[in-house]
């Protein structure tokens, strides 16, 4: 179990958090309902979605299973790369990012896998993912000449995503900031007393 310690907690965490969170914003608020937490800018807002992070959509019946299904072959080619990062004592940087972003896609397939049977809605793997957190921090208009959205309004940031989703991002936002330290060459080069290449 050596180095599987705090991996296995930061899992077990995040899991606990984004479980425990879903299941009181899914049995204490309806639909649209939001709090206020601070100001205009920091919101909880219940909403769910039949797709991906962020509210994204994947279409129909068959996109919803077909996208459940690639959850669970994702986490368990992350659980495994996990695994193989353990083993072979990579970084521990990015062995524990790696966890984090392991936990946020466990956490949303239990959505997609179990709410709708243990909320009645839906069969199996068609459950809707529960999002809460929405930080509506600037409201603007695009101007007339700007490509595409001109003259629309937009509001930054509009997603809402939960525990997960974060976990995910954040997984992912420190493994490509420091990527250049968690996958530095494992081995260093050495001469040994013949001359000869000696790794260490």
């Amino acid at each position: 179990m050596k180095g599987y310690t705090k991996p296995l907690l930061i899992i077990f965490l995040v899991l606990l958090a984004d479980q425990v969170l879903k299941t009181w914003i899914k049995t204490n608020m309806f639909m649209g309902q939001e709090f206020k937490i601070i100001g205009n800018w920091f919101i909880i807002h219940f909403t769910e979605n039949n797709g991906m992070a962020f509210g994204l959509e994947f279409g129909g019946e068959f996109g919803k299973l077909a996208l459940s299904l690639f959850r669970i072959a994702a986490v368990a080619g992350i659980g495994y790369g996990l695994h193989y990062l353990i083993q072979r004592k990579y970084h521990r940087g990015l062995i524990l990012n790696v966890a984090l972003i392991f936990a946020g896609a466990l956490g949303n397939i239990i959505d997609s896998v179990f709410y709708g049977v243990i909320y009645k809605y839906a069969g199996w793997f068609h459950g809707r993912v529960v999002d809460m957190f929405y930080f509506p921090i600037w409201e603007g208009h695009f101007p007339s000449w700007f490509p595409i959205w001109g003259g629309e309004d937009f509001i930054f940031f509009r997603p809402v995503f939960n525990i997960a989703d974060a976990a995910i991002s954040v997984g992912v936002i420190i493994i490509l900031v420091f990527q250049k330290t968690y996958f530095k060459e494992e081995f260093k080069e050495e001469i040994g007393p013949n001359n000869e290449i000696v790794e260490e």
